[in-house]
């Protein structure tokens, strides 16, 4: 027996499990919807620049730069200027820039060039796209915060 004016907690959590759904929907719908777009725009760029069989993997590798570059701009864009909209982070950010990004393929790449006989490029390709993202988020966000006045973290 429950208390007096309390409610089981199953007949309390419905409606409840429905207004997340509803406030949720909206963001899960703009990451799927921003995913495809990334992917696709990964996608052309590996067809534009195919790695040959044992190749180091440069689309890939310039992809993910370009990905982590784009990702600083944003992050100090979306932190440090205007309030934007609630939707543009998960759209560019998850949706768009995480499907165009690609850790997944990089880690293929890597065992790839390994199982090709080619440990030496592997190795340089693991560390350098580690160290040229990494760079590339620095420095792009850096460069954001002196264009666009962003807050200095």
């Amino acid at each position: 027996m429950t208390a007096p004016g309390t409610q089981p907690p199953s007949v309390r959590s419905v409606p409840h499990r429905r207004s997340q759904w509803r406030a949720q929907a909206p963001v899960v719908a703009v990451v799927a919807i921003g995913g495809a777009l990334g992917a696709v725009g990964r996608y052309a760029l590996t067809l534009a620049w195919p790695t040959p069989s044992g190749g180091f993997p440069w689309a890939t590798f310039w992809t993910n730069v370009a990905g982590c570059a784009a990702m600083g701009v944003l992050m100090v864009l979306v932190t440090g200027t205007r309030a934007p909209h609630r939707l543009l982070r998960p759209f560019l950010g998850t949706g768009v820039l995480g499907g165009f990004t690609t850790f997944s393929t990089y880690a293929v790449d890597v065992r790839g060039l390994a199982v090709a006989g080619r440990p030496g490029p592997g190795l340089a390709y693991l560390a350098a796209t580690l160290c040229a993202a990494l760079a590339a988020v620095w420095l792009a966000s850096a460069a954001a915060r002196r264009v666009f006045g962003g807050r200095q973290r």
